[in-house]
């Protein structure tokens, strides 16, 4: 389908993405889907986890996104995720370092009454988006 779909991602502190895109491909919460410009409208949420898109460029463009909802309208996508990050944003080493504090942390969960064993796996699921999308080539 020709024409152009708008691509907004904005977190509580601010716009992250601004930009037009081809198709944008994101991680909803039933499973990942598609939208191209002329898309039925439609409101739902966001898992955490990669937002792709492809620019008027046809380049394609990575987004961590944690959670959320997304609204797509016609030729509009409006992304409003609790924390966002575009992939050359991303600080690998950190999150790494968040990565290995998460793995540590949940096998003590399971033993431990003060650790918060539910907080543990999504700071792992945070840890290893973010790390996955700044290492892809």
């Amino acid at each position: 389908m020709a024409g152009k779909l708008m691509l907004e991602v904005v977190t509580p502190d601010g716009s992250v993405v601004s930009d037009e895109a081809q198709i944008v491909v994101a991680p909803g919460a039933y499973g990942e889907f598609g939208v191209l410009p002329g898309h039925t409208t439609f409101l739902t949420t966001l898992k955490i986890g990669m937002l792709r898109y492809n620019d008027q460029g046809g380049n394609e463009r990575l987004v961590f996104v944690n959670g959320g909802f997304a609204e797509v309208m016609l030729n509009k996508v409006t992304v409003l995720a609790e924390s966002a990050d575009r992939r050359r944003d991303i600080d690998v080493e950190r999150a790494k370092a968040a990565l290995k504090r998460a793995q540590e942390r949940l096998p003590e969960g399971a033993r431990r009454e003060d650790v918060d064993f539910r907080r543990a796996q999504v700071a792992l699921q945070r840890a290893l988006a973010r790390v996955r999308i700044a290492e892809t080539k």
